[in-house]
């Protein structure tokens, strides 16, 4: 509903409804917005079901977007660094796009490193959504991949769903199929809670409730076995700053060229995987997640060669992107969680944004 109690109809023209741009083929880019202040304020495009803008009270009462995005959609277009995007089907990478599926090869598409990555060379966040229903607190999106999009068998329905109550964003995702397919969704928004542009995350604290994590190979891909964090620059189980551990020498860390690796979380069901903190700003975000696994992408590869929101350049460390999904390359390794979805059932995942008061404990 509006502020004035009416629904908000999609495509009108409001503060909580307005062009954004086009697309190359002049299809129309809306953005809408839901949240109120002193609370979250959560601006998304209907390209790529975006998390463009996320403005947030931070713990020293000032107002700032906390989100990385990108100035319009031509930069949006341009970029391979999934600003904000809803990802699917496949989140993460699966080895040379090969699995196989009830018997059968399945070839997806690739473009990294011979790998597929977040979906395909046109992947969820590449491609327009349509709205579903706008309300001030809340919007919803849908897609349609038919079968065959991206080399993924099965045409599968999508929507996202993004709700402000409170301090708390919540992001519902959900997936059909008509025929067995793999479905792995997430969200990629990049954090600075200094405010977007201000600079890296290295003084930022991060904390992942996660006693192990998956080694890669030189591409990305999962070596197949499960880790102790014990040791290891992946060991966030007490607070810690994020500068320090993408700076040391483990080989993990220098292929990636800083953090780009799954943690195994603790526990199942809707519970905390992560916290970051940041202390000169007195702001604390709470990650909640019913995943089993949580990407933690440093930003490794943004290089200044997209635009900002805010007119600046990106570059590296200064966005950190907690992504909770199931591990890498799953179609791959059936001793863990399946990412196979199936006719009769329905793909589910639930992550929440929790802002808060920084209570910086004990730093390591």
């Amino acid at each position: 509903m509006s502020p004035s109690g009416d629904a908000l109809v999609p495509g009108s023209s409001s503060d909580r409804d307005r062009r954004f741009g086009e697309l190359e083929d002049g299809r129309e880019v809306r953005l809408l917005v839901i949240g109120t202040a002193p609370g979250p304020v959560v601006e998304v495009l209907t390209l790529g079901a975006t998390v463009h803008r996320l403005e947030v009270t931070g713990g020293d009462g000032e107002r700032r977007n906390v989100v990385l995005g990108h100035a319009d959609v031509a930069e949006r277009r341009a970029s391979g660094d999934y600003v904000g995007g809803t990802i699917g089907r496949y989140a993460n990478r699966i080895a040379a796009g090969r699995f196989r599926l009830d018997g059968q090869d399945v070839q997806v598409g690739t473009h990294d490193r011979g790998n597929s990555l977040h979906g395909g060379p046109d992947g969820f966040d590449r491609r327009p959504w349509e709205v579903v229903a706008h309300e001030p607190d809340a919007v919803e999106l849908r897609t349609v991949s038919p079968d065959g999009d991206q080399g993924f068998p099965g045409t599968v329905t999508a929507t996202v769903r993004y709700a402000v109550e409170g301090d708390v964003v919540t992001v519902d995702m959900t997936a059909t199929t008509d025929a067995p397919t793999v479905v792995n969704l997430t969200n990629h928004a990049y954090f600075n809670l200094a405010g977007e542009g201000a600079g890296t995350i290295d003084d930022h604290l991060l904390q992942v409730d996660a006693d192990a994590y998956t080694p890669v190979d030189a591409t990305g891909i999962p070596l197949g076995v499960v880790d102790s964090v014990d040791g290891t620059p992946f060991d966030f189980r007490a607070p810690r700053p994020i500068g320090p551990a993408v700076r040391t020498e483990h080989p993990q860390v220098a292929d990636a060229r800083g953090i780009d690796h799954n943690l195994v979380l603790r526990g199942t069901g809707l519970r905390r995987a992560a916290v970051l903190e940041l202390e000169p700003v007195a702001s604390r975000l709470e990650l909640w997640s019913d995943q089993p696994g949580l990407q933690v992408y440093t930003g490794n590869f943004l290089d200044g060669s997209r635009r900002s929101t805010s007119g600046g350049r990106y570059r590296q460390g200064d966005g950190i992107a907690l992504e909770p999904q199931l591990f890498p390359d799953s179609p791959n390794r059936p001793e863990w969680p399946t990412a196979v979805l199936r006719p009769d059932e329905t793909y589910r995942h639930r992550l929440q944004w929790r802002f808060g008061r920084a209570s910086v404990g004990t730093v390591v």
